[in-house]
């Protein structure tokens, strides 16, 4: 398997890693700060640097499936089509050593837009039906009827980025998830388990005892920001009605932020 260092601290941009295996798919380390596509969001690309500092880039991140077609606890580095990365794949072997370093730009804007992602679950409580997280923007399909107005969900993103709300990583038992279905925010994509516990993300506080009040909490895989400060500039750049029961909301940067 490989350990998704990630898990536990979005913001490690290198690791040092062993090769386990190299396929027709890619290259499977045992340790990776590379995301790999799930979720929702893209996966990660960045370089493996080799012994001698030459570099592979890789274009993607997958996870990998076993024969009958299913999801394992292994990831795969997808190397990017290159012929002159030819030699350089031929000549690793299993055992050999490389560092792992995250395209880390791309990394915290896939970042940012999936922390605001989970603030436009705040301000629509509603189902979520369907998303896609990429450097570029994120689309969120919501479960709902009503209309919505892109003024108002971009100046009640905006309120909720500056309010500089933390973010904390936790996790739940499978039977406490079990106990509050609810707490599932996606009709698609169930939460991986398997190992006894869910992963959480929490936005603000609590609410209980008078404390910092709770903006969003359900469990996630993928890599936040810290603090919803560092979002930044974000705008709702499109509403669509997708069906009768589906408005789709896409999040992109504002024309005139360099990002």
């Amino acid at each position: 398997m490989t350990d998704d260092l990630f898990r536990a601290d979005a913001y490690l941009r290198t690791c040092e890693a062993r090769i386990l295996r190299i396929d027709d798919t890619g290259i499977v380390l045992d340790r990776t700060v590379f995301y790999p596509l799930g979720g929702g969001q893209a996966g990660d690309a960045g370089v493996l640097v080799l012994a001698d500092g030459r570099e592979i880039a890789i274009i993607d991140t997958r996870k990998a499936k076993d024969a009958e077609g299913q999801p394992t606890a292994e990831f795969v580095h997808v190397p990017a089509p290159a012929p002159d990365q030819a030699d350089l794949l031929a000549a690793l072997a299993p055992g050999d050593t490389v560092t792992a370093r995250l395209d880390w730009e791309r990394r915290h804007r896939l970042m940012r837009f999936h922390t605001a992602s989970h603030l436009l679950c705040h301000l629509v409580p509603v189902p979520v039906n369907g998303c896609s997280i990429t450097p570029e923007y994120a689309r969120i399909d919501f479960h709902i009827t009503d209309p919505l107005d892109k003024e108002t969900l971009t100046a009640g993103l905006a309120k909720l980025v500056e309010a500089a709300h933390p973010l904390t990583v936790g996790a739940i038992t499978d039977a406490e998830l079990d106990a509050n279905p609810a707490l599932v925010k996606s009709m698609s994509v169930q939460p991986p388990r398997g190992t006894g516990t869910v992963r959480t993300i929490r936005i603000g506080g609590t609410g209980e005892d008078g404390g910092a009040p709770s903006i969003d909490f359900q469990p996630c895989g993928g890599t936040h920001v810290a603090n919803t400060a560092e979002i930044g500039a974000m705008v709702v750049t499109k509403i669509e009605k997708k069906s009768a029961t589906t408005r789709r909301v896409v999040l992109g940067w504002p024309a005139a932020t360099a990002v």
